[in-house]
């Protein structure tokens, strides 16, 4: 591998890194790092995208460089093509020209229809030199939510749920520690839908009270009109929306995406997880088994026909498996 190569992963590597600080406030944006390095190596600036509305990771980048002057030498890497159109903030194809960088490495494309291609276009129209796919791959799947719901023009979506030993549903099965991590999961997405049935029946809050993170939108689909909404939990804080007019399940996924959710965690029940599943409406799905067995009422969706290669972990006991489209 050429040396140039070499040092160009290093600093996108490091813009990787600072992405991530994103994970639970960026969305419905993207997760972004960016990396200002000097010609002697010296990284000079560094940002990353903190919170949906405010600075982008270019901007805030810039903003951490003491001496403005060497931006005219300067190489910015970052981890998606800077933006080309006026949102809540300015374009960051605009700025890194206004403040004459000459260089800009970006590890993949924006498929978000405003951005597309025309940030690099604007750059390069002005003479800034680009060079695009450093660690493509990883910056493709450090946004791989963001990039799926805008190529399919519906959330993301991932389906979960916690099963005994012998193929039951139950809420109850998870311990304090993995009732804590699917809270963090809640937290890494926009929505979180359940069945007017689970509503009925466990009257839940559907909140991230057991993880620091955001409380996602709540979603429940509820066709025959059955919620009794203002003496439910779910009305307990932010917002919920009900779903009760859309031919199907496509349609109402496309209404999510139409109001800005790019993520969603489906939560159940049994017949709301197989509909999602006979659909084919899903990119990521998260059992959870428990050693125990129940001997239960409703049994867990039968994913075992699935053509995906699903990773494992043991956590507290529980075997956590995750299957990926």
């Amino acid at each position: 591998m050429a040396i140039g190569q070499t040092l160009n992963e290093k600093y996108m590597r490091r813009a990787i890194q600072l992405a991530c600080n994103g994970i639970l406030d960026a969305s419905p944006n993207p997760m972004v790092g960016a990396v200002i390095v000097a010609p002697d190596g010296r990284i000079i600036g560094e940002g990353w995208h903190r919170r949906c509305g405010e600075g982008h990771a270019e901007v805030n980048a810039v903003a951490s460089v003491s001496d403005e002057s060497l931006l005219r030498d300067a190489t910015m890497y970052v981890t998606l093509e800077p933006c080309a159109h006026y949102g809540k903030t300015p374009p960051c194809a605009e700025l890194i020209v206004s403040k004459g960088i000459p260089r800009v490495v970006v590890g993949c494309t924006d498929p978000f229809a405003k951005v597309a291609g025309r940030g690099i276009a604007m750059l390069r129209e002005a003479g800034v030199e680009v060079e695009v796919g450093i660690l493509e791959e990883e910056c493709l799947a450090l946004n791989r939510k963001f990039m799926r719901a805008h190529l399919m023009r519906r959330p993301f979506i991932t389906l979960k749920w916690a099963q005994s030993a012998d193929g039951f549903i139950d809420g109850r099965i998870s311990t304090p520690l993995t009732s804590m991590l699917v809270h963090r999961l809640r937290a890494t997405h926009d929505a979180i839908l359940v069945g007017s049935g689970t509503a009925l029946s466990d009257n839940p809050s559907l909140d991230t009270r057991l993880y620091a993170g955001r409380s996602p939108l709540k979603v429940v689909l509820d066709r025959r009109r059955r919620l009794d909404l203002p003496s439910m939990r779910l009305n307990d804080g932010g917002e919920t929306i009900v779903m009760s007019d859309f031919q199907s399940l496509s349609e109402a996924m496309a209404s999510l995406y139409g109001k800005g959710i790019t993520s969603l965690l489906v939560e159940g029940g049994a017949t709301v997880l197989d509909s999602f599943i006979s659909d084919s409406l899903w990119d990521e799905i998260r059992v959870e088994i428990s050693p125990e067995s129940i001997c239960g009422k409703v049994a867990a969706p039968n994913i075992a026909g699935l053509a995906v290669v699903p990773s494992i972990e043991t956590i507290d006991g529980h075997k956590i498996i995750t299957y990926r489209k």
